[in-house]
């Protein structure tokens, strides 16, 4: 995946060190009498290293299982090598913009990415295909495991199951912070982004997104009204749910995917999600596998929550951002901005 021939030697790169989210103190990699590795901290916190992924987190069980459930299934349904397109990819470049992907591509130098809220890795994917990357990839779920699989631990990638709200380092340890997917699913979005910017170091980037106020997302009447419900079910019986509303729901979408306006109408009743016309790339079997992981995420999510375009733009300005883009496209809101050289707060 990455460019053997790139300058950069990954062997001799330092990735910035794990810290207790606690106390703030350097974790260090101990071997207890069973041969099992852990991070424990001076003053004796220990956090299990599972599967060869840390967990440096107080509870597995969390907010947000369902979706560490639902990457577990669908662990390659989104990665543009499994659907052959180019769709996650698009998304990603898109959100970078221009200057920054040309950036990445031309440094000399290897840089620090961190990837917050990877889940199964439809972008960590396209962030590894960038010599230059060493990419920090977390997600507060059993994701971690997904994108394990997906893309093994390296010298050009490590894998940490952390909370946003409490990340396991010291502040401005990276180039780029990248959070996409992610943040309207969180308790507070806004505190979410100021953490996110206190990892940026001086001179580096930000790139977010998150979902808005639509006609479309708030006139879902159906799914607005059984979200609720399903996302307290058991996990067996929420994804039976999910299964059953696809399996009954799709072959309506499918009829009518040629008749715009029927299509609109229908999807305004429908608890579904189908992808006919903003991906018409993927084959029937995709359509149907990406409409039964989008149903399930967005009737199981915990938090949902909607920003306009005018509300992002405030709060990074908020939080002293510099360079300062946002635009209404994909998801929602997406945004990017650089942490300015000369102005540090925290």
């Amino acid at each position: 995946m990455n460019n053997q021939n790139n300058m950069i030697d990954p062997n001799i790169t330092k990735w910035p060190y794990y810290i207790d989210p606690k106390n703030g103190e350097n974790l260090e990699e101990n071997i207890n009498s069973n041969n099992q590795l852990y991070l424990k901290s001076k003053t004796g916190d220990i956090y299990p290293i599972i599967k060869g992924i840390p967990r440096i987190i107080d509870d597995l069980n969390n907010y947000s299982s369902a979706f560490g459930e639902q990457w577990l299934y669908w662990q390659k349904t989104q990665l543009d090598s499994y659907t052959n397109t180019t769709i996650s990819s698009d998304r990603l470049l898109r959100c970078l913009g221009n200057s920054l992907t040309n950036n990445i591509k031309r440094s000399q130098e290897p840089l620090q990415v961190l990837e917050v809220g990877c889940g199964a890795g439809r972008f960590t994917e396209i962030l590894l295909k960038f010599p230059s990357i060493r990419l920090t990839s977390i997600d507060l779920s059993l994701a971690v495991e997904a994108n394990s699989l997906n893309f093994p631990q390296d010298n050009y990638h490590r894998i940490v199951q952390a909370d946003i709200m409490e990340l396991p380092f010291k502040p401005m340890q990276y180039d780029i912070v990248i959070c996409l997917g992610v943040i309207q699913h969180t308790p507070d979005p806004e505190k979410t982004i100021k953490k996110l910017y206190e990892q940026v170091k001086p001179g580096g980037d930000m790139v977010i997104d998150h979902y808005t106020f639509d006609i479309s997302r708030l006139t879902k009447i159906t799914s607005n009204a059984l979200r609720p419900i399903v996302k307290r079910l058991s996990s067996k019986n929420r994804m039976n749910v999910i299964k059953s509303l696809v399996n009954i729901f799709f072959p309506v979408h499918r009829l009518i995917r040629k008749l715009p306006i029927l299509q609109k109408i229908f999807s305004r009743i429908s608890p579904i999600v189908t992808y006919f016309h903003a991906y018409p790339e993927l084959n029937d079997n995709l359509q149907k596998e990406w409409s039964m992981l989008d149903t399930h995420d967005g009737l199981t999510d915990w938090y949902k929550h909607l920003r306009s375009l005018k509300q992002i733009k405030k709060l990074l300005r908020g939080i002293n951002a510099d360079s300062i883009d946002a635009w209404n496209d994909g998801n929602g809101v997406e945004a990017r901005c650089k942490r300015p050289c000369n102005k540090i707060k925290i």
